[in-house]
């Protein structure tokens, strides 16, 4: 069984040495959401899922510390805002990335496949470092991502439990939530993300 989820991830970090990755997913099987995943700049992993069902999910296939179930807003546009209790942040998406086109050329029934994404997985690393595109998503299971689009990060602010991370920064070091970290250039991607039991 496969499970997909088709939407964005923005991956940022912040000159406080917090990063974060925000999932907003369009579709899925839990239906539209977002999570947020935070790691302090003394490797405290924090997921932030709106209901217990997609916490449940998300926690077993990714690594996290900590766990919190609050309500989480996504406003899209020229510039996107994100809001839970405990985190608020915009970020304004930029130019789409060299790699961008490319991306949009390659046929969808190939980009969805397994194959396609191991097959890209050591070019991916290469290029952009931090990226993967094929692992483990824990408990026996596979994961992929078949990205269309990729657009820089021109700014972002930040608020986690009321104090202010800073500026926009490089996703350094990477974070460790799974098999892959966010892009070390902050970004925002287009993709869809496969789960196979």
């Amino acid at each position: 069984m496969t499970s997909s989820f088709t939407g964005h991830i923005a991956g940022f970090g912040t000159s406080s040495g917090v990063r974060i990755v925000v999932g907003a997913w369009d579709a899925s099987p839990f239906g539209p959401f977002a999570d947020v995943m935070i790691e302090d700049a003394a490797g405290h992993r924090t997921l932030i899922a709106p209901r217990l069902t997609v916490a449940d999910f998300v926690a077993s296939t990714y690594t996290f510390d900590e766990v919190r179930i609050e309500p989480v807003s996504v406003e899209s546009g020229d510039e996107w805002s994100v809001h839970t209790r405990s985190l608020q942040l915009r970020f304004r998406p930029g130019r789409r990335l060299w790699v961008g086109p490319l991306l949009g050329l390659v046929p969808p029934p190939l980009r969805r496949t397994a194959t396609w994404a191991k097959v890209c997985d050591p070019v991916a690393a290469r290029v952009m470092p931090g990226v993967r595109t094929y692992g483990s998503a824990g408990n026996g299971r596979t994961e992929w991502y078949a990205a269309t689009d990729v657009r820089h990060l021109v700014s972002a602010r930040a608020t986690w439990e009321g104090e202010e991370l800073g500026e926009l920064s490089p996703v350094q070091p990477p974070v460790r939530f799974g098999f892959a970290s966010a892009p070390g250039k902050p970004t925002l991607t287009t993709l869809t993300s496969y789960v196979r039991e």
